[in-house]
This record gives structure tokens, C-alpha cells and sequence, in this order.
């Protein structure tokens, strides 16, 4: 294992003298996310949080937070930072905020943590300005998606390397601070046989349009520029606020996903 490089002989903390390192042109991506109900969502999505324009300030607060990044982690150096972009797109499960940080730097050492505190400090930021409609809402999957330049080479996170947040732990009884093997199953033994299983029921196309996204890793940004139709109708659509899409508008999104109408509503 490679010696921890903010440690000193003696085990102390300190700052890497980075001052031998050559200046070299450096970026990082991180990504994150916030999971919300579908009506907070529609909310942020159509300006109705009484706060403001929700992305437009996490989108501020990420890009700030990167700049004052030494300021927040103790081993981080100051750097001058030559561009942040922080961008923002509702998830196509209509319950979910993307977060994406991108920062660029020439200097001698990289900005992983700019990157993370970016998307970190833009999470927050919605939940604060949409907490008072869903104290709920979930930050996760924060992480680093790529690092370019610097002496350790190109990094790409693998797709497996993300994980789903773990689900809730059982609560234990107030004996101690040990469970025993009872709860930690989740009382299992005394859960009852499940009822019998129902017909499945055949998805609307609303929720097929929103799998068919899902399940192709397609953002609805994307797509619409692509078709050359406005976001807005298309998010409108997933969040309930209009019942359908126009034809015109659901054959341009199924000829720029390279799909017939017919697959891009199949469930």
C-alpha cells in the first residue's frame, strides 16, 4: 500500500510540499445527487420554491464553493482556478436533481476536491432552498467520475464502482449498543407470508417514456436538443403538469433516439 502522503514521518498531519511538481494543466469531474418527491421536483423544475430559482443558486453556490475549497478542507492547496462549470438536470425518474462539477486548473497539484465540494455544496444548496416543502429529500452517490493530468496519470471511475444508497439500518432496543442476530435480520421470523401476487399492471406511457429513458441512460436535455423541441414540454410531460405530448413533438424524440414511437413509450 502507498504511503499516506499528508502524513509525515512521525505520523503528524501535513500539507504535500508540492513545489517540485511541474505545472501541468489538471481536470476533474464529480457527480452527485439529490432524490426528492416528483411534486418537489415539478416544483423546482417550474420556479414555484417561494426561495428563488433553485438551480440557479446551487449552481452558484457549487461554483463558489470550489474557489474557497482550501478554506473548508485543511490539507487542500490554494489554487487558482482557471474554470468550474457546475451543471444541474433533473433526473429522468422525475425525483431526482444530477449534479455535474467540472474543474480545470494549470498548476502542481490536481482539484479532485474542488470537483466533489462543487457537487457537495450544490446538493446542499437545494435541499436548503426546497427543504420547506421535503425535509426527505436524499443526497448521494457523490463521487469522482475522472481525473486528467498530474504525476498518477488519467483516472475513469468504472460504472460499477456506483452504488445504490444502502438501505435503512433496523432500529436496535435500547440495550447497549449490541443487536442481537434477531434484529439484525429485520425480525424476519416474525415477518408474514406475503399475499398473493396481483396481475402486473401495464405501465401508462408516461411511465414507460420515463423507463425508456432510464433504462437507456438518456437526459431529457440531451435528447431534446437532439430534436429540436423544448425541454420544458418534455419535463412538463414526465412531472404530470400536461397529460400528453404533442405527436409531432414524441415522433421528433423517438427519431433522434433512433426508436419508432412505439419502443419509446414501450414499458
Amino acid at each position: 500500500m502507498s504511503k499516506l502522503s499528508h502524513l509525515d514521518d512521525q505520523g503528524s498531519a501535513r500539507m504535500v510540499d508540492v513545489g517540485e511538481k511541474q505545472v501541468t494543466e489538471r481536470v476533474a469531474c464529480a457527480k452527485g445527487a439529490v432524490r426528492m418527491k416528483p411534486e418537489t421536483l415539478a416544483l423546482i423544475t417550474s420556479a414555484g420554491i417561494k426561495k428563488g430559482d433553485v438551480l440557479a443558486a446551487a449552481r452558484l453556490a457549487g461554483i463558489m464553493a470550489a474557489k474557497r475549497t482550501a478554506d473548508l478542507i485543511p490539507l487542500c492547496h490554494p489554487l487558482s482556478l482557471s474554470a468550474i462549470t457546475v451543471d444541474l438536470e433533473p433526473g429522468a425518474d422525475s425525483a431526482s436533481i444530477d449534479i455535474t462539477a467540472r474543474v480545470k486548473v494549470s498548476g502542481r497539484t490536481g482539484v479532485e476536491m474542488e470537483a466533489l465540494t462543487a457537487v457537495s455544496v450544490a446538493a446542499l444548496t437545494i435541499y436548503d432552498m426546497a427543504k420547506a416543502v421535503d425535509r426527505g429529500m436524499v443526497i448521494n452517490d457523490i463521487r469522482l467520475v475522472e481525473k486528467l493530468g498530474g504525476k498518477s496519470g488519467d483516472y475513469k471511475a468504472e460504472e460499477s464502482t456506483v452504488t445504490a444508497a444502502p438501505a435503512t439500518p433496523p432500529k436496535l432496543k435500547s440495550r447497549g449498543m449490541r443487536a442481537t442476530p434477531h434484529e439484525l435480520m429485520g425480525a424476519a421470523v416474525k415477518r408474514r407470508p406475503p399475499p398473493p401476487a396481483r396481475p402486473a399492471k401495464q405501465p401508462d406511457q408516461r411511465e414507460a417514456f420515463r423507463c425508456f429513458l432510464t433504462r437507456n441512460r438518456i437526459q431529457v436535455s440531451a435528447l431534446s436538443k437532439k430534436a429540436g423541441v423544448r425541454s420544458g414540454d418534455v419535463y412538463g410531460y414526465l412531472n404530470g403538469q400536461t397529460s400528453s405530448l404533442a405527436h409531432d413533438t414524441a415522433a421528433s424524440l423517438a427519431a433522434a433516439a433512433g426508436v419508432s414511437l412505439d419502443d419509446l413509450f414501450k414499458g
